[in-house]
């Protein structure tokens, strides 16, 4: 133990190697950093406030643990000081730091030799909690925003854009029904970039920022350390995690995105990921990236009951042959439902096979995300809205974002007085909903598309920190019959299991039931006419199943779903039920609000028991009992 120089009155000694980063170890305070090639390094200490280093602690260049270097401070009182490192010459942060100090105000630019680290170990008391463990097919998910989600001034929070605000929107969240939120990054990144500094910006990288912003947040970034722009107070670490805390108890589970580029180191990859479980309590990850070891999280004992979105698994090298694991952690974000699901709600020919078979995926060893609309492309009142993505905004003269957005305007380009038009376009919002809701698996809904949001035909705002990038919570009566009726769509996906089967469909009667789980109809009973012209596709689901492969602890009855995309209307056979059950309307999107959905035990008696005429551009549910 040596005091560590003149002036500078803590004893220091050498450091544990184990944990990267700043920890606390009794009395001390351990920092660890990798240096490579045995680089002189030194741990500078500043006084809060001041950019002077009170204290220079060189660190043995020589060390028994490879290229990791420690020093432990005895008895630092670390709420007055912060961190850096001066590796080689070069005064760099620490990569593994719990906090950044200097970023604390939205888009003010701050060069990172004005940064320093913060030191984050302070105890917290979490009162007892612990991640939920909500089954993927119980999941309903929001994807949002932290700063978009309440920015706007139409979302009455008192702490806008932050994390502060988000945890005020947690009664709305569980109005609606969710019971699974997304962030988009929340760890420290430059929204606005230095001289020289490259940004990763929409889908390129750009050397200069101009005047754009990094809104959304991907690309580089301190994994470690939640977004202090994105906090209310000073203390981003405690505000971060009374969010998680708030939510839990409100039985919302936190879903943490997170953009590895693919030079990422793999090892702080999956140190990041038990870093945020252990000390945010968080209840899963989306990772996007080509860098990141998705095969070592997936295998990871730590984050085994912990939720891994990702792209697809290789799941053949993940798990043995013949394994299925008891819990399913890992989930498919399956972007390839938007586009069939897209393409059919337009009414494109040819895309009923593949609807078919989406709209049951619920593999046994993994679980699927679906979804229509996401922050990358057109919200849904813009899918319906607009041909053509409108991305002048963002100043690359509309060559960003993507061409190929599978979208229908319904007659008109962008907003439209005509009340024959506006009337189709929620009509077929309430289909795209429908869509998402009615098929097996997670449902994610992209936030403020329940509320009818636009972003005037922007379908890539990555720059646009403003009113055309935050939800605007007030669009008329348009968006409040939407709103009701998603919240509505939400309880019925809920008070029907058969919408949310725990083990995949097989489409044969596999109990001898007289009926398979799943079964296609269309113009006749039994054949579901896939032919390439056809728009529309009926589904029955056979209640023997849910009783069955739940051991009788749930009770459902039976269903047919019957799309029809077409631009008229279509008969649709019916399957004729056993014993007394009758087929009863359950739902109809044609209809004018708040008719859509009936209450359980309200539904409507069909007159005529073989055939039902389902109308244009509508989905109809029935429900047999």
């Amino acid at each position: 133990m040596r005091k560590a120089e003149e002036g500078f009155s803590y004893f220091v000694k050498d450091g544990y190697p184990d944990r990267l980063g700043v920890s606390k170890r009794g009395r001390d305070v351990n920092f660890a950093v990798a240096v490579p090639d045995r680089k002189p390094c030194s741990l500078l200490l500043y006084r809060k406030g001041s950019q002077e280093a009170e204290a220079s602690i060189p660190i043995a260049s020589r060390s028994p643990y490879g290229d990791i270097r420690a020093v432990c401070i005895e008895k630092l009182p670390v709420e007055k000081y912060e961190y850096n490192y001066r590796i080689d010459g070069e005064v760099v942060l620490d990569p593994y730091a719990g906090s950044i100090r200097g970023r604390q105000v939205w888009g003010k630019e701050c060069p990172e030799q004005d940064l320093h680290c913060g030191i984050n170990v302070a105890a917290y008391d979490w009162e007892g909690d612990r991640p939920l463990e909500i089954p993927y097919e119980q999941c309903v998910l929001y994807a949002t925003h932290v700063r978009g989600f309440t920015m706007h001034p139409s979302s009455k929070v008192r702490h806008k854009g932050t994390f502060r605000g988000v945890e005020e929107k947690i009664p709305y969240l569980k109005e609606l029904g969710i019971n699974q939120l997304e962030l988009m990054p929340v760890y420290e990144f430059a929204e606005v970039s230095s001289p020289g500094e490259t940004m990763v910006l929409g889908q390129d990288r750009f050397k200069k920022q101009e005047d754009r912003i990094n809104y959304w947040g991907y690309g580089p970034g301190y994994y470690f350390a939640p977004k202090a722009s994105y906090a209310s107070t000073d203390n981003p670490v405690r505000e971060l995690k009374n969010l998680v805390k708030a939510l839990h108890k409100n039985g919302i589970e936190l879903i943490l995105e997170f953009y590895f580029p693919r030079e990422t180191n793999p090892n702080l990859i999956l140190d990041c990921m038990k870093y945020w479980v252990l000390e945010y309590h968080i209840d899963g990850v989306h990772i996007n990236g080509g860098g990141t070891p998705i095969q070592v999280l997936a295998r990871e004992p730590l984050l085994s009951r912990v939720k891994i979105m990702s792209e697809g698994f290789p799941m053949d090298e993940i798990y043995p042959r013949g394994y299925c694991p008891s819990f399913r952690n890992l989930a498919e974000y399956h972007e390839g439902f938007l586009g069939t699901a897209r393409r059919l709600l337009k009414g494109e020919e040819g895309q009923l096979l593949e609807f078919a078979q989406l709209i049951r995926k619920n593999p046994e060893k993994s679980g699927v995300v679906n979804y229509i609309s996401n922050h990358n492309g057109f919200t849904l009142a813009d899918l319906v809205s607009y041909d053509e993505k409108h991305n002048e905004a963002n100043g690359e003269d509309n060559r960003d974002g993507s061409s190929y957005n599978y979208s229908w305007n319904c007659g008109e380009e962008g907003p439209s007085s005509s009340r024959k038009i506006r009337r189709l376009r929620l009509r077929q919002s309430k289909n795209a909903l429908a869509l998402v809701f009615l098929a097996q698996g997670t449902p994610l809904l992209f936030s403020g598309d329940e509320l009818g949001n636009s972003q005037q035909g922007n379908n890539n705002t990555y720059c646009q920190d403003n009113e055309l990038g935050w939800i605007c919570w007030n669009n008329g009566k348009g968006g409040r019959v939407l709103q009701d009726f998603t919240r509505r769509l939400i309880a019925f996906r809920k008070n029907h299991p058969i919408f949310h089967q725990p083990w995949p469909l097989h489409v044969t009667d596999y109990l001898s039931c007289g009926y398979p789980d799943l079964s296609y109809h269309g113009n006749r009973a039994w054949y579901g006419g896939f032919e390439h012209q056809n728009r529309h596709l009926g589904m029955m689901y056979a209640a023997d199943y849910i009783a069955a492969n739940s051991q009788g602890n749930q009770r459902d009855d039976y269903f047919y779903v019957a799309y029809n995309f077409h631009g008229i209307p279509r008969e649709f056979a019916l399957p004729r039920l056993t014993g007394e059950r009758k087929w009863y309307v359950a739902v109809d999107t044609s209809r004018e609000a708040p008719e859509e959905i009936l209450e359980k035990g309200q539904e409507e008696l069909l007159k005529e028991q073989k055939t039902v005429v389902v109308p244009e551009h509508s989905i109809l549910v029935l429900i047999g009992k």
